[in-house]
């Protein structure tokens, strides 16, 4: 239900418009956070032009020209690549549907503009030969056993899970013994359970037997050599060790694995809807890029083995 407040600052609109994306759209943190440098960008702008702080009043009479212009600047001056243009537009139109639904401060015309473009980037995926040559140079890395099983146990989520590390990480004591399937809070908030196959669940019994660290149930299974939570960093680190011993391209990141679990699960016949739900991707668009990855793929080996090509 919308409630007039035709006195309120634009600043304490964008404050509601956070909380609204907080609690009710439950946004990931980091899309709060690039929603927030968005429009406290764009308000800036406005009041250099305005000469002061905006109010609704503004927002109402805003005219799309100065919406172009803002974009604008920020490809010309401030020299933000397009996705990230592309992304203020989209925060943009996201905070004006808000000021007309719940803030009764409609203004159709200032939303009248062309976005810029996001360039069109497919997933860069390893092949199932590198993927299974990185958890095997895990295995076989110069550091203490438990360190290895740790390593293998992650590379092995990230691959034969498609987690993200953040995921990965989130894993407590209470996940070992490894269940038939894990229940995973994902981006927003949303919770997914994946089936976890026999070697996966086979690495991370190992490490857990291994570790010299207490798995209470609410303590995080995967520690640091201090004993402390594992770092993000530490996995990226390794990734970057085991690619360069492999001569492998920088393109093999963590991320790179769950890119793999997607291809290798389609190329294999698994269906996208499946793949949505076990990614946890919101809308099935989302998945589908990994179509065109394996598109790509299929013309590189006809390419190569047609005797005609």
């Amino acid at each position: 239900m919308s409630t007039p407040v035709p006195n309120l600052s634009a600043q304490d609109a964008l404050a509601r418009y956070l909380d609204h994306l907080a609690h009710e759209r439950r946004a990931a943190a980091n899309t709060i956070d690039a929603y927030r440098r968005d429009l406290a960008d764009f308000l800036g702008f406005l009041a250099e032009r305005l000469g002061r702080p905006a109010r609704m009043a503004d927002l109402a009479a805003l005219d799309r020209t100065l919406v172009v212009a803002w974009l604008g600047r920020r490809r010309t001056v401030d020299q933000h690549a397009a996705a990230t243009r592309a992304r203020a537009a989209s925060s943009l139109r996201s905070f004006f549907r808000f000021l007309d639904r719940r803030l009764d401060t409609p203004n159709h015309k200032a939303m009248m503009f062309d976005a810029p473009r996001r360039p069109h980037r497919l997933p860069r995926p390893v092949s199932e030969q590198v993927a299974g040559d990185l958890i095997d140079a895990a295995a076989a890395a110069e550091a203490p056993p438990w360190v290895q099983a740790r390593d293998v146990a992650i590379l092995s989520l990230l691959y034969g899970a498609g987690l993200r590390i953040s995921e990965a990480l989130s894993l407590t004591g209470a996940d070992t013994p490894a269940p038939e399937a894990l229940r995973i809070t994902g981006k927003g908030g949303k919770t997914r359970l994946i089936p976890l196959i026999g070697p996966v669940r086979a690495a991370i019994d190992a490490y857990a037997a291994l570790t010299p660290f207490a798995s209470a149930p609410d303590a995080p299974l995967f520690r640091g050599v201090q004993g402390g939570a594992l770092n993000p960093r530490i996995v990226q680190r390794l990734m970057e060790r085991l690619r360069s011993g492999l001569g492998v391209s920088e393109q093999a990141t963590p991320h790179a694995l769950r890119h793999a679990f997607a291809t290798h699960l389609l190329a294999h016949g698994g269906d996208l809807r499946s793949i949505q739900t076990l990614l946890g991707h919101a809308s099935l668009s989302t998945t589908q890029v990994y179509t065109a990855v394996d598109a790509e793929r299929l013309s590189a080996v006809h390419a190569e083995a047609h005797p005609r090509a």
